[in-house]
């Protein structure tokens, strides 16, 4: 594939959900930078506040959870302290129990996404761990609101 066939870099206007999350000193690591294993949870806090924000999901006592399946990152920029995370969502596919999510993370200000990547979740019944055979309707319609024809 030559260079002039790839797909343009991603923009906030991509994800239809967007969180900024304040870096915290103790993300940097002794490169000066956001450690890799940050950029990890950037992604884990932007789904699961919009899971539980918008989709109802109760971690505490509902009998339906979201597991991670896989995850991946690509990293184009070094985030640090004191940075804002704009971390933008959107679903890249929707299962019946499973979910594909986009992710990319911008520094505030800034139009190249500093990383991208996807994690799956799997919804398990708390009690079995085995997949649902249905999301539950709110969890369902929130991620169909985060489709996208990308």
């Amino acid at each position: 594939m030559s260079t002039t066939d790839a797909a343009p870099p991603p923009t906030r206007a991509d994800y239809p959900h967007r969180s900024a999350i304040p870096t915290r000193w103790k993300d940097n690591d002794v490169y000066g930078h956001v450690n890799n294993v940050e950029y990890y949870a950037f992604f884990d806090t932007v789904i699961n506040e919009y899971l539980i924000r918008v989709g109802g999901l109760d971690i505490h006592g509902g009998t339906v959870i979201g597991l991670c399946a896989e995850s991946h990152c690509s990293y184009t920029a070094a985030l640090a302290f004191p940075d804002t995370v704009d971390a933008c969502l959107r679903v890249g596919r929707l299962g019946r129990s499973s979910v594909t999510y986009e992710l990319a993370l911008f520094r505030a200000g800034d139009e190249a996404a500093a990383a991208t990547g996807w994690f799956v979740h799997v919804f398990v019944d708390r009690e079995t761990r085995r997949p649902v055979a249905a999301l539950p309707e709110q969890l369902r319609s929130s991620l169909e609101a985060l489709e996208t024809t990308s």
